[in-house]
């Protein structure tokens, strides 16, 4: 779910909530708006969640011991040149 569906969930449900006045015998509208708002939050947390979860990515792909070698080998080459 994206941020833009958990705010189209939260405007309808507030509409839902506190605009309509029709009622029906089998459905509380008031309290579906209140649900479908409670729904968008949720959503709008969650997407932010996971997409800061993705960010974090681990540095270490090169073992250092592997690194140090490569700097001494540039280094060694950079010598050499000079």
């Amino acid at each position: 779910m994206s941020i833009g569906v958990g705010i189209f969930l939260m405007v309808v449900g507030a509409i839902l909530a506190f605009a309509v006045r029709d009622s029906w015998d089998a459905v509380d509208l008031t309290a579906v708006g209140y649900i479908l708002m409670l729904a968008g939050l949720a959503g709008i947390l969650l997407s932010f969640y996971i997409t800061n979860r993705r960010r974090r990515v681990e540095t270490d792909a090169i073992d250092p011991a592997v690194e140090e070698e490569y700097r001494v080998v540039e280094e060694h080459h950079r010598d050499i040149k000079e």
